[in-house]
């Protein structure tokens, strides 16, 4: 009597065969890459021409010029991504510079005077989230009011002129306005640490996520629950609150208050921000990208002097640098979302 063997299976023809290969899935490319990727190469690209350019001491003081600007457009990343526009940090920024110099000229700690126009500066814009959503106007021409209000109360307060006579020989001003740390001065310290700070809430706390949601699709927000209302204030006080640390570092680095300082610089930090991948369309945003696009922006303006390109052609360069930057930016992500492992297998 013969036995049956059972049949081979599919395990027991396979037994020995090499296991099979899982696809190789690619990493997403970071939303900050291609803008990153930009500037090294618009830095070598013009060091090459211009060796000089790459010294150490060039590109700190181009990373210094570019702090000020690169502080609004970091918080300016938190308003855009809500679809709002704070326009008003510029002059913000003039008004905080000439309240620190009028205090510290009357007697304030300049340390004191500092902490004040930080306050002052996050109040304001908290009162621009404010009157944009209880009164149901757009944040657009809200805070260009704002922004001209500002400006003309910093005129009234300094009458037209410069605040001098401060105590030059404090730390506040030689620490945080002329000091350095590891070679570096400290207000790109101050600024480095910022966009360390912002982009942790912006993507890993609930405020953050709350921002992204209720600029990705605000009704639906408003009927799920989230505060809109709240969050929206305190997105437009966090924009406020970085113009005011911008006001600090420039008024600790000139040691005078200019009633005319900062004259564009919240259109430009609206620019560097779109740079950096923020839309205006809302619902995303990058503070790192932000900061890039700030830094591409004085690598720009340094590299025109390099060239000894006519100061009068030098917003022509940067509007055209803008317009590519801008519209680069859409090729760039389809490029990335070609690349992302759900398109890829």
């Amino acid at each position: 009597m013969s036995v049956r063997k059972p049949a081979a299976g599919p395990a027991s023809e396979n037994k020995d065969a090499p296991p099979a290969r899982r696809p190789r899935l690619r990493r997403p490319i970071p939303d900050e890459a291609g803008v990153v990727g930009v500037l090294i190469l618009l830095v070598l690209g013009v060091g090459l021409l211009q060796p000089d350019f790459l010294r150490t001491g060039n590109l700190l003081t181009t990373a210094h010029n570019s702090v000020y600007v690169g502080l609004m457009a970091c918080g300016m990343v938190f308003a855009l991504a809500m679809r709002e526009v704070d326009l008003s940090v510029g002059g913000m920024y003039a008004m905080g510079v000439v309240v620190g110099a009028l205090l510290i000229r009357d007697g304030w700690n300049p340390w004191a005077a500092a902490l004040a126009v930080l306050a002052l500066s996050a109040s304001v814009g908290a009162l621009n989230g404010a009157v944009t959503t209880y009164l149901r106007l757009p944040s657009f021409i809200v805070t260009l009011a704002t922004s001209m209000l500002l400006r003309g109360v910093g005129l009234a307060l300094a009458e037209g002129k410069q605040i001098t006579d401060l105590p030059q020989d404090h730390a506040f001003f030689t620490m945080l306005g002329g000091g350095e740390s590891l070679g570096v001065p400290n207000a790109v310290w101050v600024f480095v640490l910022a966009v360390a700070v912002l982009t942790v809430v912006f993507t890993r706390t609930r405020f953050g996520a709350r921002v992204r949601a209720i600029g990705s699709n605000p009704e639906a927000a408003e009927f799920g629950g989230l505060p809109v209302t709240r969050t929206r204030v305190a997105a437009l006080a966090l924009s406020g609150l970085m113009a005011g640390v911008a006001a600090v570092l420039a008024l600790a680095f000139f040691i005078a208050g200019d009633p005319t300082i900062g004259q564009g610089y919240e259109l430009t930090a609206i620019a560097a921000a779109i740079i950096g991948g923020t839309p205006l369309k809302g619902g995303t945003g990058s503070v790192l990208g932000a900061a890039a696009g700030t830094l591409i922006l004085g690598a720009v303006t340094a590299a025109l002097v390099f060239f000894e390109v006519p100061i009068n052609w030098t917003t022509f360069a940067t509007g055209g640098v803008i317009l590519v930057a801008v519209g680069a930016a859409p090729l760039l992500r389809r490029v990335r979302d070609l690349r992302s492992p759900g398109r890829n297998p």
